[in-house]
């Protein structure tokens, strides 16, 4: 299918089916699609957990809402945001780079002391939210990639993110979760949304040019 046919026929999957499997290497393609994309200042300030425990998900479902994708699911993904910038998590990254790409600059070295100066000074808050905004792109990126590899999804934020906090100790990893997002196939006879029209505002009060 074109990318827009692979979009039309994507939805917020309502209702997955526990007896059919994401395959291993369409899993592992839509995480490496989120891996490669896009942040600001490539920092990548979120990590992504993919949790199979079924303990653990009937826990996760207790505190979103009792919504069934969370147990009926192949693989729960949970996005993770830094809860702060800290000097550390920048300088790991230019080093990384620096690495990598086995050079220095002098407009890298001087945007590393940019940030290192600005961000561990702002309030923790504001750098949390950045960091999630950071993760959201990697959720729409997860989106279209479970689209391309014909897996269903449904990005949620329909849960009590402190629970889930707890109960993944996330806070002892420096991290927040900010959205789950549920892989898996259709369960096409009992999903009440599959068969409605997809609804998007029209281009002409969508999109606006200035020329």
């Amino acid at each position: 299918m074109s990318l827009i046919d692979t979009l039309q026929w994507r939805y917020a999957t309502k209702k997955m089916d526990p007896t059919k499997v994401v395959p291993q290497e369409k899993l592992d393609q839509i995480l490496e699609a989120i891996r490669l994309t896009a942040s600001s200042s490539g920092l990548q300030p979120y990590e992504i957990l993919v949790i199979t425990n079924q303990a653990i998900r009937e826990q996760i479902k207790e505190i979103a809402n009792n919504q069934s994708q969370v147990t009926d699911c192949s693989y729960l993904l949970v996005f993770a945001a830094w809860d702060n910038y800290t000097a550390q998590r920048i300088n790991d990254a230019f080093d990384m780079t620096e690495k990598i790409r086995n050079f220095k600059n002098e407009a890298g070295i001087a945007y590393r002391e940019m940030l290192l100066k600005n961000y561990p000074a702002r309030d923790p808050e504001v750098n949390f939210n950045h960091a999630a905004k950071q993760a959201y792109i990697g959720v729409g990126t997860a989106l279209i990639a479970a689209a391309d590899a014909q897996v269903d999804s449904t990005p949620m934020e329909g849960f009590n993110p402190a629970a889930l906090d707890k109960i993944l100790n996330l806070k002892e990893k420096g991290l927040r979760s900010v959205v789950m997002m549920p892989l898996g196939y259709r369960k096409s006879d009992e999903d009440w949304l599959l068969n409605l029209k997809k609804v998007r505002r029209p281009k002409e009060s969508f999109i606006s040019w200035i020329k």
